[in-house]
């Protein structure tokens, strides 16, 4: 394949001390980037430059979640380029420079990543704040970075001389460069006459020819989810012709702009990042082809250094062909026991070096670690508190890792928080808790890596798809989650992990019946198992990194991108 493909993302995780992701989407975007790196794709990243970042997590005795700017100097890790474009926002003209950082494959092929900055001399005081902090402000300030990124990125790339044949929106957020490639292109073909776009045969041509260069991914399974501007605030941000524009496009009138609609109304491809994403998509846009492409994970990325090397014995060509783990089931399964059991002292060490915390490397482990918001259910492991401390103690104690930031303006999610860490003392002395805060890249690979059990519990049909627990498996780590997601598919009974899925319908509440039938499969079966009958856990390791980590890998997702979505997009 010789066609470039530019692929927009909101948020991009490079490296743990560049701060521009908040969580998932973020780390997705990376993943995507590393695997087209490994696979010598042409392919390049467009995001924006966060110079105070997401935001610093502070956690104070109690719990209660604080904010501070992360301080970072882009130099140290970025190149600056002299390219500049402007763009017209909040009827201003407003100067974007450029960044650039390079990802390299395993072969040394390079994927550039270019990162948008408006923080400018000339520019007026408010625009040169627009790259300021990510996900941070109202909805005004949303969509002027919104339009930085799609209006900005797709003229910066004009200026850099480059010329995709396929446009990747990762989420609506960059929806409007398909909107400006219309514009673009109705300007190169329209005949002598006046500029005003108006529908007949000559735009529905157009709109065909942006469908064809176009792919959009959505993430998020519920309708508050997707980004929705007043028209009145669109037409401040960035004028009246582009809105005039979006109402000349079938299925896009109407007194809102719909980030996700413009994705959707303008892509030739588009895709949830599940198979159960899928429909829960079609059900939220009927009439419109939805595709699945389920997620996965950058296998180098996320496979701790004590089990890359048992690869690195085992499956040479593991970190170029992620399928290959699927010879995982040669290995011996002492090799993996003692690198997982590495990494396991690896992560406790780490905890208590931050205070005292007492983990010890030889108690079963739980992990949990997201962003913290209610329908992730963070708390549903500790509803029952005297259950779970009554099924440590006849299993010899338990440990749990929490770990996740809330969203600033998310008080539940700091609650919940809160909540949790209310918890250590009456789980004592059977269940040590700890919350670790500052959750990123570097803390993720050490949590999924070091412990037992991946616990995931969101409320279904929630979870979009999950990728945490594609890391965990990457490690031999299985699995305890609702069938939701990426697991509907990851699930084999008896090899990858557990399913919390109550019998019918039960009485009472759903939350009370998750729990119940956690509590019981905790008890039942994974202790029963991990303490009863260790070869046959060291069985089940090997086979999550064979079923599942040599499918849930994101070189597996980007070809199928490849075959699938950017071929599909040119017919």
């Amino acid at each position: 394949m010789t066609d470039l493909i530019a692929y927009f993302s909101m948020e991009i995780a490079l490296a743990s001390e560049i701060p521009t992701y908040a969580g998932g989407l973020g780390v997705l975007a990376g993943d995507t980037l590393r695997s087209a790196a490994d696979l010598g794709l042409p392919m390049i990243g467009m995001t924006l430059l966060y110079r105070k970042g997401y935001f610093r997590q502070v956690l104070d005795a109690n719990g209660h979640q604080t904010e501070k700017d992360v301080a970072w100097a882009p130099e140290q890790y970025l190149v600056r380029l002299p390219t500049e474009v402007e763009v017209a926002i909040l009827g201003r003209t407003v100067r974007i420079g450029l960044w650039r950082y390079l990802i390299a494959g395993v072969d040394g092929h390079q994927v550039p990543v270019y990162l948008l900055d408006t923080d400018l001399e000339g520019n007026h005081e408010e625009d040169r704040r627009i790259t300021d902090r990510l996900y941070a402000g109202e909805e005004r300030y949303r969509l002027t970075q919104e339009a930085v990124l799609g209006l900005g990125g797709r003229r910066m790339i004009d200026a850099l001389g480059l010329h995709p044949t396929r446009y990747h929106m990762n989420e609506g957020h960059s929806s409007l460069l398909a909107l400006d490639l219309l514009r673009k292109i109705w300007d190169d073909t329209r005949e002598p006459g006046p500029s005003g776009l108006t529908a007949g045969p000559q735009l529905e041509a157009c709109i065909a020819r942006v469908r064809a260069a176009c792919v959009f991914t959505t993430h998020t399974p519920i309708p508050a989810g997707h980004d929705r501007f007043p028209r009145a605030l669109a037409e401040e941000v960035f004028g009246a012709q582009p809105v005039a524009l979006v109402s000349q496009i079938p299925g896009l009138l109407s007194a809102e702009l719909n980030m996700s609609t413009v994705g959707l109304e303008l892509s030739g491809f588009t895709n949830g990042v599940s198979n159960r994403h899928a429909e829960v998509s079609r059900g939220m846009f009927p009439g419109h082809t939805i595709h699945a492409v389920t997620n996965g994970v950058h296998s180098a990325t996320w496979t701790s250094p004590f089990m890359q090397a048992v690869f690195d014995r085992h499956i040479p060509g593991w970190r170029r062909h992620g399928h290959a783990l699927r010879n995982a089931q040669k290995i011996p399964i002492a090799e993996i026991v003692d690198a997982h059991r590495a990494a396991k002292r690896s992560l406790v060490d780490e905890i208590n070096s931050m205070g005292d915390h007492k983990l010890d490397p030889d108690r079963f482990t739980i992990g949990f670690a997201r962003r913290v918001t209610s329908y992730k259910r963070i708390s549903l492991l500790l509803r029952d508190v005297r259950r779970l401390r009554e099924i440590a103690s006849r299993w010899g104690s338990l440990q749990i890792v929490f770990s996740g930031k809330a969203h600033p303006r998310d008080l539940e999610g700091k609650r919940l928080i809160e909540a949790v860490i209310r918890q250590q003392e009456a789980l004592l002395p059977y269940v040590r808790l700890v919350f670790v805060p500052g959750y990123d890249m570097r803390l993720c690979g050490k949590i999924v890596a070091g412990v037992d059990l991946w616990l995931n519990t969101p409320t279904p049909p929630l979870e979009a798809s999950g990728t945490s627990g594609m890391k965990a498996v990457h490690n031999g780590v299985p699995n305890l989650s609702v069938r939701d997601g990426w697991w509907c598919e990851g699930y084999v009974a008896g090899h990858t992990g557990w399913v919390i899925e109550p019998p019918g319908e039960g009485e009472g509440a759903v939350d009370d019946r998750d729990a119940d039938h956690l509590y019981r499969i905790l008890d039942n079966e994974v202790l029963h198992m991990y303490v009863g009958n260790q070869h046959r856990w060291g069985e089940v390791m090997r086979d999550c990194i064979a079923l599942a980590a040599s499918y849930f890998n994101s070189q597996r997702m980007v070809e199928e991108y490849v075959s699938r979505a950017y071929g599909l997009a040119a017919r």
